[in-house]
């Protein structure tokens, strides 16, 4: 084993979570405040190359290797740490916000995973840890998502385990480096990577877990399983022509289901596919343009949606309401809450001067430098209906459609701390990128804010803002369900399983009861020749055995001189 003084930024944010039940109430605080900070300054004073390697076996292990884009993606992990902690701090439970640091390490820990023994470890960390995160909502549903949540993922390890094998096998190589999905090695990585990406056919685990979680156990959850998804796709698959059209079902599969949603957490859970359909499009498309634009997109995505999701749950701690049939009005009492809101929609909307603009406009961008007009019109059609489901349909069925007569005031000073910083950095970013580019895996020489790209968004998103007041009265939400691939796994398999379970039990007594048939009537044949008055059990004369003795010994004679 060889290694440097430097720390591994993930391990320390996985050991410091395990730390967090051992201290009282203040100096849990201000240590789950300040450990993030720690680790943002490990993040960028780690160097390029591997920190230290391990042998195992044969191999050589690289757990943290750094370069531009696994610190662009730790840095974010490690900000949302921060923000999630301060989020967090009055209402989540110890094992929440333990589980919750250790995922974020969990995160890092893949972000700088140099070879893929390395990386599946973190990854089922991840796994672990994020399901503690929902298990510990304490509600029945919580636990039951989680259950599903947890069957799904390991489904998915199995799956990019099975992939990594067959990969080492063929190659002799465990380096995490750019692959094609031309094998079935490659192929399996991949479906192990789109699992956690929230792709087909297994999307819906995403809406069906993240909005069981407490309020702020969803702002964890949103920032780490289906980012690393994309980093570790942006790594590893990059300019795969099938991650196109995954992530262009991944865009409209999102806002379909989210123009249908009541749960206002599940519309931002339907939104986070959507989003993370427009990063994996921009991987497919291969371009330095495309994959800067995939992640940056990556990194103001964490930002936005979690103040989105700060927003949403603020209202849900302070109502106890997740419906919006059962919100409205809300401004005139929460108005900081609101104001974040509507930012963090703008900002997932890619109005100008926020952050979703300056790095969305990148992928649409790459689409049309490569003449992919079908794809360039998708992701603009895309892109308005980004604008009606979390734009408009959020904010406004929330804090300022009819009057619901609810009039919580803004949540505690931590949450509104934690919203203002996000919703700071929405702006922030918005108007000046260049920082944001300056970490960004491939120089950038892109300018987001020309004449033509601003009108032609203003133009785009103001039209939609039109269609949705106009088809109003059709958006009011009622008290529905909306049935997803879910359902199968939830209600068709179970019900599956439990007629194949009757049936075998009722097959299995058919057969006991035919066996005990047979066997009744060959213990009857028994007790006909052996019972009392059987045949074979009378007493016979000594003289008339011999006779019968006689005639067996004669009749074996004659069958032997016959076949002499």
């Amino acid at each position: 084993m060889t290694s440097s003084l430097l720390l591994p930024p993930g391990l320390v944010l996985v050991l410091g979570g395990l730390l967090l039940p051992t201290l009282r109430d203040a100096w849990r605080s201000a240590f789950a405040l300040l450990l993030p900070v720690v680790v943002l300054a490990l993040v960028w004073t780690l160097p390029d190359g591997a920190a230290f390697t391990v042998r195992f076996l044969d191999y050589t292990l690289e757990p943290v290797k750094a370069d531009a884009l696994s610190r662009l993606f730790a840095t974010i992990f490690t900000i949302m740490a921060f923000a999630g902690a301060l989020f967090a701090l009055r209402q989540a439970r110890v094992l929440e916000l333990a589980a919750a640091f250790a995922y974020a390490g969990g995160a890092i820990g893949v972000a700088f995973a140099g070879d893929l023994l390395s990386l599946f470890v973190f990854w089922e960390l991840m796994a672990i840890c994020s399901t503690l995160v929902l298990w510990a909502a304490g509600t029945e549903s919580s636990y039951k998502a989680a259950m599903r949540y947890l069957m799904v993922h390991l489904l998915g390890g199995v799956v990019l385990m099975t992939g990594i094998v067959i990969h080492i096998v063929e190659t002799g190589s465990i380096v995490f480096t750019a692959m094609k999905p031309e094998t079935v090695g490659t192929w399996m990585i991949l479906a192990g990577f789109l699992v956690n990406a929230g792709a087909p056919p297994l999307s819906a685990w995403l809406p069906d877990a993240y909005p069981e979680a407490s309020p702020s156990g969803m702002v964890f959850l949103s920032a780490f399983t289906t980012k690393t998804a994309v980093y570790v796709l942006l790594r590893g698959f990059p300019g795969a022509e099938i991650l196109v059209f995954v992530g262009l079902y991944m865009v409209f599969y999102g806002i379909i289901y989210a123009l249908l949603e009541n749960d206002m957490r599940r519309i931002l859970a339907y939104s986070i596919i959507n989003q993370v359909g427009f990063m994996v499009t921009g991987i497919g498309i291969g371009t330095e343009l495309a994959l800067n634009g995939a992640a940056a997109h990556a990194f103001t995505h964490i930002i936005y949606k979690a103040l989105l999701l700060m927003s949403a749950g603020s209202v849900l701690y302070q109502t106890g309401k997740r419906k919006c049939t059962d919100l409205g009005g809300l401004f005139q009492s929460m108005p900081l809450t609101a104001v974040c809101g509507i930012i963090g929609a703008l900002s997932i909307s890619s109005f100008p001067l926020t952050s979703g603009f300056i790095s969305k406009s990148m992928i649409n961008d790459a689409a049309g430098h490569e003449h992919m007009i079908w794809a360039w019109l998708l992701l603009t059609a895309a892109s308005a209906g980004v604008f009606l489901h979390a734009g408009i349909k959020f904010p406004w069925f929330v804090f300022f459609q009819k009057d619901s007569g609810l009039r919580p005031a803004d949540p505690p000073r931590n949450m509104r701390y934690a919203m203002v910083l996000f919703a700071f950095l929405c702006i922030g970013l918005g108007v000046y990128p260049d920082p944001l580019y300056a970490i960004l895996p491939f120089p950038v020489d892109y300018v987001p804010y020309t004449a033509s790209h601003v009108v032609q968004m203003l133009q785009l998103l103001l039209f939609s803002g039109l269609a949705f007041f106009l088809l109003l009265p059709a958006m009011k939400r009622t008290l529905t369900i909306t049935l997803d691939v879910d359902w199968f796994y939830r209600k068709f398999f179970a019900w599956l399983a439990v007629d194949l379970v009757e049936s075998a039990l009722k097959a299995y007594a058919a057969a006991t009861r035919q066996l005990l048939a047979m066997v009744d009537g060959i213990l009857g044949v028994v007790r006909t020749l052996h019972g009392p008055q059987g045949p074979l059990a009378r007493t016979s004369a000594a003289g008339g055995m011999v006779i019968w003795v006689v005639l067996f010994l004669g009749a074996y004679l004659a069958v032997y001189l016959t076949w002499q």
